[in-house]
């Protein structure tokens, strides 16, 4: 199997999930207590200071049915922004478009309990449907991108605010966020472009595994 950013992001969040299971069987996903060891985010913490958790709980999921359900929409539309975009702008749109989700989160409701990645796939979502809106997107990506994915949108975003385990300002966060970048910025790069969205990627990454042993040292001191 040919190494995509998609595939090494399910890894993750697959590996993630098993160590939980690991740690406390099929109870770990509904404990918070370990759902906070592993990175959940909770707004009490993150105003202490723990702002990792607005990344950490982007790979931490509360069931089989909720990461199912993620991990699959993150293999489909993963690949496609992958293949559309290339991975140093797919990795950092799905990060920042995460982030900002879990940043309104906790702007909106300060005391809520959040996990999962699904503001950043919204991201990706976000980032095709932007993309339909410029006239120098290919043709050929008509069919995957602005208004063709107005309906995928809606019927997400009005069952979001129907469910009460369903955060929907993560989800509308991470969309808004990825429209901006699909709307004002090219498919096409430019070498600088390019260059550009490298740095960002692997700054991303730094972030994201200084994010991880920062919270192994929270875990260490708090529980």
């Amino acid at each position: 199997m040919r190494k995509t950013i998609t595939n090494y992001l399910i890894g993750i969040n697959a590996l993630i999930f098993i160590m939980m299971f690991i740690f406390g069987g099929f109870s770990a996903f509904n404990n918070p207590r370990i759902l906070l060891i592993f990175g959940a985010q909770y707004g009490p913490l993150v105003a202490e200071g723990q702002w990792i958790r607005l990344i950490t709980s982007m790979f931490v999921h509360g069931g089989f049915f909720h990461i199912l359900l993620n991990m699959f929409a993150l293999f489909y539309f993963g690949n496609v922004v992958e293949k559309v975009y290339g991975p140093y702008k797919y990795f950092s749109v799905f990060m920042i478009s995460g982030i900002v989700g879990n940043i309104l989160t906790h702007l909106i409701i300060p005391g809520s309990f959040s996990v999962g990645a699904s503001g950043a796939i919204f991201g990706l979502v976000g980032l095709l449907f932007g993309a339909g809106f410029r006239n120098d997107t290919p043709r050929i990506l008509q069919g995957m991108t602005g208004t063709a994915l107005l309906p995928i949108i809606l019927i997400n975003v009005i069952f979001g605010f129907t469910a009460q385990s369903i955060n929907n300002f993560a989800h509308l966060g991470g969309l808004a966020a990825g429209f901006t970048f699909g709307w004002l910025t090219p498919i096409r790069f430019s070498t600088s472009s390019w260059k550009l969205w490298k740095y960002i990627y692997y700054l991303l990454i730094g972030v994201g595994a200084a994010s991880f042993i920062a919270l192994i040292i929270f875990d260490i001191i708090s529980f």
